[in-house]
């Protein structure tokens, strides 16, 4: 079976600009970094949203093409290594990656912007 081969998305200028000056400003390490992104997720998604599932994760049981309730984000010590939001999975709240998700149609615009700046920055091999 062939490998697949992902592809870097180019440089989006207006989108390095706004992440370099409203995500991680004076962040200095990789903590200050997801501290940095996880306070921009949280205080710019607009909760709850529906979205559906892109991508196959070994560490969550969405399907893709699932649509979701994103509820919340996860703790903020479970978003040090990704960020990661709550979902309702079968009447619990779940921890998810939010690179698994898309906003669905009819979502926040500020909601759509920021899973579009987190799946640019993940794409682009940019970390903490």
């Amino acid at each position: 079976m062939p490998c697949k081969i992902v592809r870097r998305p180019p440089e989006n200028k207006i989108r390095e600009d706004r992440i370099i000056e409203e995500v991680v400003a004076d962040a200095y390490g990789e903590e200050e970094r997801a501290m940095g992104w996880y306070y921009y997720a949280a205080d710019n998604l607009v909760f709850p949203f529906k979205a559906r599932c892109l991508a196959k994760r070994a560490t969550s049981p969405i399907k893709i093409g699932s649509l979701v309730e994103v509820t919340g984000m996860a703790e903020a010590d479970d978003c040090m290594h990704e960020l990661m939001v709550l979902i309702k999975w079968q009447g619990e709240n779940l921890a998810v990656p939010l690179d698994q998700l898309e906003a669905c149609a009819g979502s926040n615009k500020l909601t759509r912007q920021v899973l579009a700046d987190w799946h640019y920055w993940a794409a682009r091999g940019y970390g903490f």
